[in-house]
Formats: C-alpha cells, sequence, structure tokens
C-alpha cells in the first residue's frame, strides 16, 4: 500500500463511531476518546478534523486528526489535537499524509504549530521533526490513567516566498 491508496476527506459525523473505535485500539491503558468527544470536537468551528479512507471516501476509514485554528486576529496559533492510524495500516505514509493536511491548514491560518506527544513514541517525534517541530518541554504525567510523560514540541509560523511556504527556520537565504 502506499499514500497514493489513500483518500483524505472531512471528518463526518458518521465518522465517530470508527474513530473511537480506532482510539480503543490505539491508546490502551489511556483515556481514549469517546465517539460523543469526536462529535464534541466536529462541532467547534475552530476545529479541522480530516479522515483517511482506504480507496475513496466511502472506502475503509484507516486514519484521523484534528487540529484547532487558535488566537486572535494578527496573532494565531494552532494545536495539533489528534493523529491516529489503524495499527494494521501504520508505517506506510498515513500518518504524514494527515499530518501534512494539518500543516497545510496551519500555515493557511498562520502562526506556530503546537503539539503534545508521549515521550516513548518515537516514530511520530520523527515525523514531527521532520516536519519542522522541535521539542520545547516536558509535561510529566501528561497522559492519564498511565501517568506518561510528554514533550510539548513547536513548529515555527510558515513564511511565503513565492508560491511556496516553508517553516521560518528553514526560510534562510
Amino acid at each position: 500500500m502506499t499514500g497514493q491508496d489513500v483518500v483524505l476527506v472531512a471528518m463526518r459525523p458518521a465518522d465517530a463511531a470508527r474513530c473511537a473505535e480506532l482510539e480503543e485500539v490505539l491508546f490502551p491503558g489511556e483515556d481514549p476518546w469517546s465517539e460523543q468527544a469526536f462529535h464534541s470536537e466536529l462541532a467547534q468551528p475552530h476545529n479541522h478534523y480530516v479522515t483517511a479512507h482506504l480507496g475513496g471516501p466511502d472506502g475503509l476509514l484507516v486514519g484521523y486528526a484534528g487540529i484547532a485554528r487558535l488566537g486572535r486576529a494578527g496573532d494565531p496559533e494552532n494545536e495539533v489535537h489528534t493523529i491516529g492510524v489503524d495499527p494494521a495500516h501504520q508505517r506506510h505514509g498515513i500518518g504524514a499524509l494527515l499530518l501534512t493536511e494539518l500543516l497545510r491548514v496551519a500555515d493557511a491560518h498562520g502562526g506556530e504549530t503546537w503539539l503534545e506527544v508521549r515521550t516513548d513514541n518515537t516514530a511520530a517525534q520523527a515525523l514531527y521533526a521532520d516536519r519542522g517541530f522541535e521539542v520545547v518541554g516536558r509535561r510529566p504525567r501528561y497522559y492519564q490513567p498511565s501517568g506518561a510523560d510528554a514533550f510539548t514540541m513547536r513548529r515555527p509560523a510558515a513564511t511565503r516566498t513565492g508560491d511556496s511556504e516553508r517553516p521560518a527556520q528553514e526560510a534562510q537565504p
């Protein structure tokens, strides 16, 4: 399977049950989001959620991601809320596709982008670092009920250079 086999679509209310099912599998020992939590996130006008489906918009839902566009005009920021990929479909670029979509939304909104990631999730950390995020802090016992620590990561605001957008730290002449 390649990323070309996957279609990203805006999350629909009907997707919430499958996303909650994946949460249970992906985050055992934590407090996974419920179907109602996904409905609540979808109801917020500042949030952008997307799902990954195999073979088309009505194919098997294998991943999801969400970001909040926050801040005031002139002082925007973004916060990645979640990214999850069905374990049977991990390591095929789906997480990267989902993150690319979230960062597209963040770059259009402007401002820095923030997220938390488990300190033991080195695969996710590597993906985020590859996209310009850096560790800026640690949150002890962030994930409950397990008490696992999280790193806080930050990606600088994108700057426009011609038709492309790049993180500000990479926009040096």
